[in-house]
Parts: C-alpha cells; sequence; structure tokens
C-alpha cells in the first residue's frame, strides 16, 4: 500500500490533516474514547460548539469512517456515537497532543503576553 505525502500540495493526506486538525473533531473523538455518547451529551461534555457545527462534525467524521452513528427505534428517537477501529486508532495520538496543550498552555499564553 502506498503511503500519502503530506508536503506535496495534490496530496488527499491534507484533507485527512485537516480533520484531525480541526478542534471539534479533536474534542469529539477525544470524548468519545469512553465509550458511545448521545449528541446532547457530546454537546455538553465539549462546550462551546453549536448544534450546527456539532451536526456537521459528526457527519464528516463518520463519512471518513472515524466514528458510527447509531440510530434506535425508540420513541423519542436514540442516537448514539462510537469511535470505529480508525477512530480508536487516532485516540492515542491526539490524547498525547492535548496532554501536551494542557501541559502548556500556560507558558504559550505568558510568551503571547509577552511579546505583545
Amino acid at each position: 500500500m502506498d503511503t500519502g505525502d503530506v508536503f506535496d500540495p495534490e496530496c488527499p493526506t491534507r484533507v485527512v490533516l485537516d480533520r484531525i486538525g480541526d478542534k471539534w473533531s479533536v474534542l469529539v473523538l477525544l470524548s468519545l474514547d469512553g465509550g458511545p455518547m448521545r449528541f446532547t451529551e457530546l454537546r455538553g461534555r465539549i462546550g462551546g460548539v453549536t448544534p450546527k457545527v456539532l451536526t456537521q462534525t459528526l457527519r464528516s467524521m463518520e463519512q471518513d469512517g472515524l466514528l458510527t452513528r447509531e440510530v434506535f427505534a425508540e420513541v423519542p428517537p436514540r442516537v448514539e456515537y462510537t469511535l470505529t477501529d480508525l477512530g480508536r486508532s487516532l485516540h492515542g495520538p491526539l490524547s498525547v497532543v492535548a496532554g501536551w496543550a494542557e501541559r502548556n498552555v500556560h507558558e504559550i499564553l505568558r510568551r503571547r503576553e509577552k511579546s505583545s
């Protein structure tokens, strides 16, 4: 199997980087690591995301094969989102990046304030 080349502007690998570099996708992926969640649970866990943007993000992630959407035949209908194997494989690298961001946020903010 061929691999992509992120430095080639024509390579579709850049589309993948756009997906995993999107803050909402990262937060959805990190949120779903604990198991399936409903839309309102996700929105509450993430905070600050509009329903429209969350819906678009979930649809794109489903289309990319990072999560599944399961509709339960109940009244009212219940919908749950779950990471796929592909999505779970991305959790490790993203959790490392998220941890780095949490550990270094104060230093970065201090340097931004200092330079302005």
